[in-house]
């Protein structure tokens, strides 16, 4: 009679690797085949001994065999555990892998948006500091004496000089510029900023003006004038910008608040730096002192072509006259172009056009960032809404001198003190 559970005969008893063995004792837990990984099967019938099965490192029919977990032998194998795994539905073993949760796009939203808003302000405030350190604070206004009173709104006084410092024997070549030592005027213009429009008003450097009593910049000596006229620009090739400034304010009444200053180089590396400025060119002009060859129409001017063209004076017909005027036009299409999304959202374009300038900008102590934005962001608007551009009203020339009229100046003054739009003309 066949004492063995169902489905097993002597047959199946034999010492053969796998088909159990026919002691009474079973094999270990790596060699049998029929081991069960849940409870014993029910007995089959009366006097039948149960089915063997391992659970929790027991033998057959719950005896104590072998403790896998106890002997480090074969550890997890009789739960199911294979090659380190769980059970048949755990992670590691052969059966159904439980489902991963969704995840939770609220808060990966919310912690990449933390992320960017702060890069976002690492970044600027970063830019901020590299900026304002760049900035050559080196005029003081406060060294100016007898200062008019000072009027609403903001008055710029932008100095574009011939400096050449920093430049190579090249590139002084490039442009045009000579090798003059020291520097001076080559253009000086009132940027008024308000709350009526903004005006942008050009100062022949021709101009005929008095020479005031000042103190020396460097000195600190008092010198007293002596009523004598000559050109503005020999006021900054006297004691450079605080004369400049006082000159300005003495001859016009009008409260000079922030200075700009810029050279040939720093000019011609910011027109670069954006990638040209686009400009109508009203004549065909060809001078060998500027180095301007330009043709009529509308075109795009690199820094060299740039500078050739606001330093154009003697292939125009009116002189320096029309020459303020081809610098006003430039100024604000090259505001224009700085202040675009293109340019102030790239940051390609953005760091290289901030360097060029700040590299080489003067400005006064006073003078922050904020003001310089201001700045820049008037020049753009002066030629459209609001704003005016226009020389100093000029009534006649003595001694190759132009000759201010006084009753435009006046009246020019007065509206720009109150902040009241401009109705004053200009040539």
């Amino acid at each position: 009679m066949n004492d063995w559970p169902e489905g097993w005969s002597d047959n199946n008893r034999g010492s053969g690797y796998g088909h159990g063995g026919a002691s009474a004792q079973p094999e270990g837990a790596r060699v049998m085949r029929q081991v069960r990984r849940g409870p014993a099967a029910p007995p089959q019938g009366a006097g039948v001994p149960p089915q063997p099965s391992y659970v929790d490192g027991q033998g057959y029919g719950g005896g104590d065999y072998t403790n896998a977990r106890n002997t480090g032998y074969d550890s997890g194998y009789s739960q199911g555990e294979v090659y380190g795994g769980g059970g048949s539905d755990g992670p590691g073993g052969y059966g159904t892998q439980a489902a991963r949760p969704a995840p939770n796009w609220r808060r990966r939203i919310k912690w990449t948006a933390i992320t960017v808003v702060s890069v976002l302000v690492v970044t600027t405030v970063g830019t901020y500091f590299w900026a304002d350190s760049k900035l050559k604070r080196e005029v003081d206004l406060s060294k100016v004496i007898d200062r008019p009173e000072a009027g609403e709104g903001t008055n710029f006084l932008i100095v574009g000089s011939d400096s050449r410092e920093g430049m190579t024997a090249e590139e002084k070549k490039a442009l045009h510029t000579g090798s003059a030592d020291g520097k001076r005027t080559d253009s000086m213009m009132i940027l008024h900023t308000g709350s009526n429009g903004d005006t942008l008003i050009s100062l022949p450097r021709d101009s005929d003006v008095e020479i005031p009593s000042f103190v020396g910049s460097e000195s600190g000596k008092r010198y007293e004038g002596t009523g004598k006229h000559t050109k503005l620009n020999a006021a900054y090739a006297t004691d450079g910008p605080e004369l400049l400034v006082r000159t300005v304010e003495f001859n016009t009444g009008l409260r000079i608040d922030h200075y700009v200053e810029i050279g040939f180089a720093g000019f011609a590396n910011i027109v670069d730096a954006v990638g040209g400025v686009e400009i109508d060119i009203p004549q065909d002009i060809k001078d060998t002192k500027s180095g301007a060859d330009l043709k009529k129409g509308k075109q795009t001017l690199n820094g060299e072509e740039s500078l050739a063209f606001v330093r154009t004076r003697y292939a125009l017909a009116g002189s320096d006259l029309d020459r303020t005027k081809n610098q006003q036009k430039f100024l604000a299409a090259l505001a224009n172009q700085v202040a675009t999304p293109g340019t102030v959202l790239n940051p390609f374009k953005l760091y290289p056009t901030m360097g060029a300038g700040l590299d080489t900008l003067i400005v006064d102590k006073d003078m922050g960032l904020y003001d310089l934005g201001s700045m820049f962001f008037a020049m753009k608007g002066v030629n459209g809404g609001d704003g005016k551009s226009m020389n100093m009203p000029i009534s006649g020339s003595s001694g190759g001198n132009l000759v201010w009229d006084k009753a435009k100046v006046k009246q020019l003054v007065s509206e720009l003190k109150n902040d009241e739009k401009v109705t004053v003309s200009g040539d």
